[in-house]
């Protein structure tokens, strides 16, 4: 027995929707559609322009349809933290604000002011991070539009209501948010009421597996696909999907999900909220089957796309081979240097925080890339050994997944950097993770994360890589860049 389902994964430059198919030892993945993401400047603000996703979605699961497949089920996963907000008759009020976008940051001693920041830690067990939606909605308090709210809807929460008209927050997204108390896994009232978040804008929750609903007769009539198709909640944070989709074959295993940001950590069976957590950045973000993902944000690879795009897009596959040319981890810069999250000259900031640290700037383009890829790997090489100290858990691979994968260098880079083998592959983890999770929910798999990342062991391409190199050369290159 085997299913046909579409995956919908929006990344935070580009969207696609992907088919799979999927059985008992069959998990053959196929691309309907990829479509840009591009955020849109206007009035001073930067925002997600949702109308255009949905428009890219709606044309993906019309390309499936052509393409002959009769949908047993539609996936959602995106990035996290950014939200629609709904009026009182369901309408949206206003795109959603980019979680790049500066304005955000005064929600921060607004809610300090109300709840520090270890209460919150011990709640919601999240990494600080400036743009987290509890920040995102404080800051937002006073407007008009919060006014006028009546559901805050996440992004995948958000496209799921305009394709079936249910309203939900699926769980490992909310997780996200600052609102979910992480032990408990339910919305933390006393929070909302105590910071002025009206407790009626937080949509029921909903695990990985429920049924949403099914395609309504104008979405089905849009992409011509027949009838019923059941949307189902995955893991809708596309971490929390990638790491379903993560080949392990045991629980000694570490993870990096590269792409625009590196997620990195481990998977846990309960929070870890500890105030040496919280300093030291970690986050406990929920996963699939009850599970934790215990990680820190690191900035990934935003700091090369920014380069590339200062430069005018030249030629990757060349700057990657002349970066293979200079010598290892001579110049790293910490990449959650927060001088490094906005758009803008991003090898100009690199060079400054090069000269900062005493350490000679990188004189051309490769040197630029390589600085780049050796700060990421000591970057791993650092959220990988604190995340095995915090946890206790023991790591003996770390598993790469996501479009990292198909940067070789960045990839050996990490096995040198971490002294341990790096199993890199799938490039489509979050896409293969979701596809999982709803033909598990049709009946066309059983059990639970072993038995999928099985299927995923006997039919995904995995390439190791083997450290080598001088760990007291790589330790010296940390503590140059601070990445001790």
């Amino acid at each position: 027995m085997t299913g046909t389902f579409a995956a919908v994964d929006l990344g935070a430059s580009s969207g696609r929707v992907m088919t799979a198919r999927v059985g008992p030892g069959t998990l053959e993945l196929a691309e309907a559609h990829r479509f840009p993401n591009r955020p849109v400047r206007a009035g001073g603000t930067l925002y997600w322009d949702v109308l255009a996703l949905h428009a890219g979605v709606l044309d993906g699961l019309r390309s499936a349809g052509r393409a002959g497949e009769r949908l047993d089920g539609v996936g959602i996963d995106s990035w996290a933290v950014d939200v629609g907000l709904l009026d009182a008759d369901g309408a949206l009020l206003g795109n959603p604000v980019h979680y790049r976008d500066g304005a955000h940051e005064a929600g921060v001693a607004a809610v300090h002011a109300v709840v520090g920041p270890e209460e919150l830690y011990a709640v919601n067990g999240l990494q600080h991070l400036p743009f987290n939606t509890v920040f995102q909605l404080a800051a937002a308090q006073g407007t008009a539009r919060f006014a006028a709210a009546r559901r805050v809807l996440l992004i995948p929460d958000l496209l799921a209501h305009w394709l079936t008209g249910a309203v939900g927050a699926e769980i490992t997204n909310a997780s996200t948010t600052g609102l979910l108390d992480a032990t408990s896994r339910q919305w933390a009232g006393g929070l909302a009421d105590r910071l002025g978040i009206p407790r009626g804008l937080l949509p029921p929750l909903c695990e990985p597996g429920e049924r949403l609903g099914e395609l309504t007769a104008e979405v089905l009539a849009e992409t011509g696909l027949t009838g019923p198709v059941p949307l189902t909640a995955v893991g809708s944070h596309d971490t929390a999907s990638a790491v379903v989709g993560v080949p392990a074959a045991d629980d000694r295993f570490a993870y990096v999900s590269c792409g625009t940001w590196s997620l990195v950590g481990v998977e846990l069976e309960k929070p870890v909220l500890g105030e040496a957590g919280r300093t030291a950045g970690f986050t406990n973000e929920l996963g699939v089957d009850g599970t934790v993902r215990y990680l820190r944000n690191v900035m990934g690879l935003w700091l090369l796309q920014e380069s590339l795009r200062t430069w005018g897009n030249p030629d990757l596959g060349a700057l990657l081979a002349a970066a293979a040319d200079v010598p290892a981890f001579t110049t790293a810069v910490d990449p959650d240097d927060p001088r490094f999250l906005p758009p803008g000259d991003m090898p100009a900031r690199i060079a400054e925080v090069c000269a900062e640290t005493g350490q000679e700037p990188p004189r051309d383009r490769a040197a630029v890339v390589r600085c780049i890829l050796d700060s990421l790997a000591l970057a791993y090489r650092r959220t990988v050994r604190r995340a095995a100290e915090l946890s206790g858990r023991e790591i003996e691979v770390v598993h790469l997944v996501g479009g990292g994968v198909r940067n070789e260098l960045l990839c050996q880079l990490t096995a040198d950097a971490c002294g341990l083998p790096v199993l890199a592959g799938p490039v489509e983890a979050a896409a293969l993770g979701n596809a999982l999770v709803q033909a598990r929910a049709a009946g066309v798999l059983t059990g639970g994360l072993p038995a999928l990342r099985e299927v995923l062991r006997s039919t995904q391409e995995v390439r190791r890589y083997t450290p080598s190199g001088s760990d007291a050369e790589i330790g010296r290159a940390a503590r140059r860049a601070g990445l001790d």
